[in-house]
């Protein structure tokens, strides 16, 4: 009986990397689709993390979808033939180990267990990841409704095989709604800029990351950490005023300037890609803010600065971010990462200089805002 999905990757570290960066828990939701597999995380309803794996990653991607067997029992649906993605929850930090058995090169690994703000990965050796991994082959296998995941890896004729379990997810389980058709903040960046801002603002533990931005007056866009032990501090972007914003990208290769579209694209607030906007912040491609009455002239919303830190990992490796805020306060860090061929070190990119001629890819993190009275909680330092 062929296997439901099946499939092989020349390069275990691309996998690798998009799952470290929602690795924040120990289990994931996987969906099976026909054009890739989707990894979905959540903690406490409040943050959640999306990885997707594009069948691109793969040199070879089968896929057969099945009808809803649940759907033709029932004698009432006429959608009886309707066709089901698998679904099913396996363990991530069992699989993003058993990569890193599988060749991850060991100095990256002790970056990788660095969750609070990892710092560059060591430059390339004979023994990097890449080098290691360029002769194995990684497959990857869900054989039937209820069977284990299969990883295998094989290297110079020899098979080692991990079977993860499988189980059911919840049935309550959801995504974090972002409304993308009241979008009113839409900011894309260097996701390096984002990265150094949230270290900068760490180093003074602070409890609460509030978030600030204008189109009319300053501060344009602001980051501030507050309710440490110490005082608040703020990173503020300043506005240049000879520098205007347009709604696409600088000119770059051609996979990423495509990739750079989608994320001017992904939702209604790409109206303003089409003509000139106003002036932004100096690090900005994109400055979109359009808060509605109710709010002024500027958006201001706080959400747990914990909560950010775990989108650390997908910072550090990310080329850009989209920042995006919805009327109900749902932040959405969306961040595009141009994946190494092989042949440059791992974990640089075009934003770091350094031109890469891998896949690109998406990793996309939800926070739920804070409400007034759990910010006033986590506004009071610990030794007040």
């Amino acid at each position: 009986m062929e296997p439901l999905f099946t499939g092989v990757s020349n390069n275990a570290h691309h996998l690798y990397t998009l799952l470290s960066c929602i690795g924040f828990t120990s289990r994931a939701t996987v969906q099976i689709t026909p054009e890739g597999l989707r990894f979905s995380v959540e903690e406490g309803r409040v943050i959640q993390g999306l990885a997707f794996l594009d069948k691109s990653l793969f040199t070879s991607y089968s896929f057969i979808a099945t009808p809803d067997a649940s759907q033709a029992e029932a004698p009432d649906t006429q959608d009886s033939d309707e066709v089901i993605y698998p679904q099913f929850v396996i363990s991530l930090s069992a699989l993003l180990e058993t990569l890193k058995i599988f060749g991850i090169n060991e100095n990256q690994d002790k970056n990788d267990r660095d969750t609070s703000l990892p710092q560059t990965n060591p430059a390339s050796s004979a023994f990097s990841a890449p080098s290691l991994l360029m002769n194995r082959s990684c497959t990857l296998q869900y054989a039937s409704h209820g069977a284990p995941f299969s990883i295998a890896i094989t290297e110079s004729g020899v098979q080692t095989t991990c079977e993860l379990v499988t189980y059911e997810p919840e049935d309550d389980e959801s995504d974090i709604p972002l409304q993308r058709d009241a979008i009113i903040m839409k900011i894309i960046m260097r996701s390096a800029w984002l990265h150094n801002s949230i270290a900068e603002l760490n180093s003074s533990t602070p409890t609460i990351l509030k978030i600030s931005a204008s189109a009319k007056k300053a501060p344009y866009f602001a980051l501030s950490g507050a309710g440490g032990s110490f005082s608040e501090s703020t990173v503020e972007f300043s506005m240049d005023q000879h520098k205007e914003i347009f709604g696409t990208a600088p000119r770059q290769t051609t996979q990423a300037s495509q990739a750079s579209h989608r994320l001017l694209a992904d939702d209604g607030s790409s109206r303003a890609g089409a003509a000139k906007s106003k002036l932004g912040p100096t690090v900005t491609e994109t400055f979109m803010v359009s808060p509605p009455s109710s709010m002024g002239d500027q958006i201001k919303q706080s959400y747990r600065f914990g909560l950010i830190r775990k989108a650390a990992r997908a910072m550090s490796v990310a080329s850009k971010v989209s920042i995006r805020g919805d009327q109900q306060g749902v932040l959405s860090l969306q961040f595009m990462i141009e994946l190494d061929d092989g042949q440059a070190p791992a974990g640089r990119s075009i934003g770091a200089g350094i031109k890469t001629t891998g896949p690109v890819c998406f990793v996309d993190f939800r926070f739920v805002p804070l409400l007034d009275e759990e910010e006033a909680e986590l506004d009071v330092p610990e030794d007040g």
